[in-house]
């Protein structure tokens, strides 16, 4: 097992948090994610799809398991996992850098 040095971890961290935020906020996933919740709903009631929402649409829930899946991709496979990440390290930036300047705008 190894530790990621600072430049994996910014790739890793940036990854996983663009990787939470199509799972649980980018309202292009709003259609499967409200899909699984009434599924929840279903399968296990109120109580079951509470706690699903939470699961995936908490940072601090899902943003552990992304987080987890993309270390243990890393230390699986450390080359290629840092090539996929490097898009969705790009690809939060640009989203943190447009939630500024939108902000700024107004």
């Amino acid at each position: 097992m190894t530790v990621p040095s600072v430049y994996e971890l910014s790739l890793l961290g940036l990854a996983a948090f663009r990787t939470w935020k199509l799972i649980g906020d980018d309202t292009i996933l709003d259609w499967p994610r409200d899909r699984s919740m009434e599924l929840a709903f279903k399968v296990g009631g109120p109580k079951l799809k509470d706690y699903w929402e939470t699961l995936l649409e908490c940072p601090w829930c899902a943003g552990f398991w992304v987080s987890l899946i993309w270390w243990g991709c890393w230390e699986a496979w450390p080359h290629t996992t840092l090539i996929v990440t490097v898009p969705l390290a790009i690809s939060a930036i640009v989203g943190f850098l447009g939630t500024i300047f939108h902000a700024l705008a107004d």
